[in-house]
């Protein structure tokens, strides 16, 4: 696909292909997950939750996908367990958030994987980010503390946004993984595999973290399948689309998730302070500005076309 045209000055274009278009679909789909997570919390743990939630999804994938399993490839095994791993640890560790926090506050401060990217890439390789990521690190923190509530004085984070936190960690890993593979692997296969591995996993998990299993509850089950279709819908159209899509501009599409799961939880009653409320804006501007790269006017096409290349197959 060819990419968008760009601006002089920036890689923002407000033309979306048909990839895109689809992201923005499941962006809306995922920000109104958050609710129905926070409410399944009542009846069950965290870990079998989502060990239920994503075998129910490679169930569904596996059923649609039976005949192209036989050609599954190294790479593809590979590709699968290291995205199921982050799946895993991203959504697992949300989900614990979600048992003490509302479904808001849980979006809002998951959306913060995209300017942890450029952060980590400092800490962790060496390189350190730019003015636009520097601008969007800033307003993520202060929109951070704002939306954690300062205490006497003091930043306090609750146990569930600390954990919530981490999981964003793990889903700037997903995003960044499956951008790194996805021209490589065929996207039914590694979707099962991938789906798998988190469900096996976070079954596993029940152990080490001594989860209770839960009574039998129509509200996990039906939950947990129709989670788990959502979660088959959203991982095949993610490692469709991310084929064709830089990851900048998939980030910036996933953007929106949080606004959409703030839209479902006002309508179901959630009220953040007003406080809240702004902390949360500067989450989602800081997402965007983040991702937003500014360049010399003098540099020439053929140099930003063959920079997004580089950046697409890397990943970053």
């Amino acid at each position: 696909m060819n990419q968008p045209t760009c601006k002089p000055y920036t890689r923002v274009s407000l033309r979306l292909s048909k990839a895109e278009l689809m992201l923005v679909f499941i962006t809306m789909l995922w920000g109104g997950t958050f609710l129905l997570v926070h409410n399944v919390m009542t009846v069950s743990g965290p870990m079998f939750f989502v060990g239920l939630r994503f075998a129910a999804a490679a169930l569904f994938v596996g059923a649609i996908s039976a005949r192209a399993l036989s050609g599954l490839t190294f790479t593809e095994l590979k590709a699968g367990v290291l995205i199921g791993v982050s799946i895993m640890l991203g959504y697992g560790l949300q989900t614990m958030g979600l048992q003490t926090i509302s479904s808001s506050q849980s979006a809002f401060i998951t959306a913060l994987y995209v300017p942890f990217v450029p952060l980590l890439q400092w800490l962790v390789l060496g390189r350190r980010p730019g003015l636009m990521p520097s601008l969007g690190i800033c307003l993520a923190f202060l929109g951070l503390m704002l939306l954690a509530g300062p205490e006497g004085g003091s930043l306090h984070f609750s146990e569930g946004e600390m954990v919530t936190l981490v999981s964003a960690i793990a889903i700037a890993g997903e995003i960044i993984l499956i951008s790194r593979y996805a021209g490589q692997v065929d996207v039914r296969r590694v979707t099962v595999v991938q789906l798998a591995t988190a469900s096996l996993l976070s079954f596993l998990m029940i152990v080490p973290t001594q989860e209770r299993l839960p009574d039998f509850s129509w509200l996990l089950v039906m939950s947990a399948v129709g989670l788990g279709a959502m979660s088959a819908v959203i991982q095949l159209a993610m490692n469709w689309a991310q084929k064709s899509v830089s990851p900048t501009r998939a980030t910036l599409i996933y953007a929106g998730e949080p606004v959409w799961a703030g839209i479902v939880g006002r309508i179901a009653g959630e009220r953040l302070p007003g406080v809240a409320l702004i902390g949360g804006l500067l989450i989602v501007i800081a997402v965007v500005v983040s991702e937003l790269k500014v360049r010399r006017p003098r540099e020439s096409a053929t140099t930003r076309e063959a920079q997004d290349e580089a950046e697409h197959q890397t990943g970053l």
